[in-house]
C-alpha cells in the first residue's frame, strides 16, 4: 500500500462541502462501531457543522493514500500548552496499514514545532466495565508511550455531551512527554 499523505487542512476547505460531508461520515462511522453501546440510540459523534468549524479553526488532519482520505485527526493546543489530539479515525479499508500510526505521528510533531513539550488525548470509556475497544486503544496508546495521568466525569469536562450517553462513562486523560532526539 503506498505511503499516507497527511496534511492540516487550509481553513479555506471547511467550504468544501463534500469533504466537510465525507469527513463528517467517517468519524460517525468509526465511532458509531468503536463506541457502540456508550451512545444513546441516534447520537453522533460529531455534526457537519463541527467539523466544518474544526476546519475552519485549522485543527483537522487528513492521511490520503493515493488521493483518497485513509483517516483523519483532530489537533489542538488547548489553555495550558500542551498538544491535544482526539477524533483520531481511519477509514475501514485501511485499517492496520500504519495510517492511524502515522496521524498521531504528525500531531505530534505540529504539536512538538509549536514548541509544546506535552501530548495529551482524552479516551470515553464506560465506568464500571471493560470495552473492548477502549481496552485495544489503551494498549496502543500505552505502547505509543502514553500514560494515564487522570480520570474524570464526562459531565465535568463535557457536559453536553452527558445526556447523550447511554451508559455512565469517563474520560481517562492520557499524556506523553514531547522530547526530541
Amino acid at each position: 500500500m503506498p505511503a499516507a499523505e497527511i496534511q492540516l487542512l487550509p481553513s479555506a476547505a471547511s467550504g468544501d462541502a463534500a469533504l466537510v460531508a465525507g469527513l463528517t461520515e467517517l468519524v460517525n462511522q468509526v465511532y458509531a462501531v468503536a463506541e457502540e453501546g456508550l451512545w444513546a440510540e441516534g447520537a453522533a459523534r460529531t455534526t457537519t457543522g463541527e467539523m466544518a468549524g474544526l476546519i475552519a479553526a485549522g485543527e483537522i488532519a487528513v492521511a490520503r493514500v493515493s488521493g483518497e482520505i485513509a483517516g483523519g485527526v483532530r489537533v489542538r493546543r488547548p489553555a495550558g500548552g500542551e498538544g491535544e489530539f482526539g477524533m483520531l479515525v481511519s477509514a475501514p479499508g485501511h485499517r492496520g496499514s500504519g495510517v492511524g500510526r502515522e496521524l498521531v505521528r504528525f500531531a505530534e510533531d505540529l504539536s512538538r514545532d509549536r514548541g509544546l513539550g506535552v501530548m495529551r488525548l482524552e479516551l470515553l470509556v464506560p465506568r464500571g466495565r471493560r470495552h473492548p475497544g477502549k481496552v485495544f486503544l489503551e494498549e496502543w496508546y500505552t505502547r505509543r508511550g502514553y500514560r494515564l495521568s487522570g480520570t474524570r466525569d464526562v459531565a465535568d469536562g463535557h457536559p453536553h455531551l452527558a445526556p447523550l450517553l447511554a451508559t455512565p462513562c469517563d474520560i481517562h486523560v492520557y499524556r506523553k512527554p514531547l522530547t526530541t532526539g
